[in-house]
């Protein structure tokens, strides 16, 4: 089997359960985005201990995407062959997100002042991930006028959820920091 298919030469691009739109519709770009949030996460989990709880966590969200795309990159009329936690995001998908804020919260003190990405190379790839994951979610708005998705809303708290993940990395380093700014 040949990569290439050359269908997409005239500047459409297929969809999932079928239909083709052109490669530069919102829909589209939406879908790129959250395929590029996969690819930084993976930036972030090549750094971290491949049997470590961050790479579990990246793991579950890298998957997580994957239904995102899928539901994103289904036509309006097909959205009912899509299945929930499969190919649907769901409200339990951003419940669990939520729960993991929350326990990945308690791992770290929390900065009383902003914080300036870079501190540790993962944290660094972590802060990064998160600002594609909030331009994922700025198209998703864009393409969600017709449907009901829930992806905007997972893509908000996943965003918060990496947010909270690169500032348990930074570990001692932002401790130390906040103690010296008491």
């Amino acid at each position: 089997m040949k990569i290439y298919t050359k269908t997409g030469d005239n500047g459409t691009t297929g969809l999932y359960f079928g239909g083709r739109v052109p490669k530069d519709d919102a829909q589209i770009h939406a879908v790129g985005a959250i395929d590029e949030a996969q690819a930084a996460l993976g930036v972030a989990r090549s750094l971290s201990h491949k049997t470590s709880e961050l790479n579990s966590i990246i793991v579950s969200i890298q998957k997580d995407l994957w239904i995102l795309m899928a539901e994103v990159g289904t036509k309006d009329e097909n959205r009912h062959k899509l299945k929930p936690q499969e190919s649907l995001v769901t409200s339990s998908m951003i419940q669990r997100l939520e729960s993991m804020i929350d326990l990945t919260a308690e791992k770290f003190q929390m900065p009383n002042e902003f914080v300036i990405p870079g501190q540790t190379p993962i944290a660094a790839s972590l802060d990064l991930a998160r600002t594609v994951i909030r331009r994922a979610e700025r198209c998703c708005i864009s393409w969600n006028s017709n449907s009901n998705s829930l992806a905007p809303i997972y893509l908000n708290r996943l965003s918060d959820l990496v947010w909270a993940l690169a500032r348990w990395q930074e570990g001692d380093f932002l401790f130390s920091r906040s103690k010296e700014n008491q």
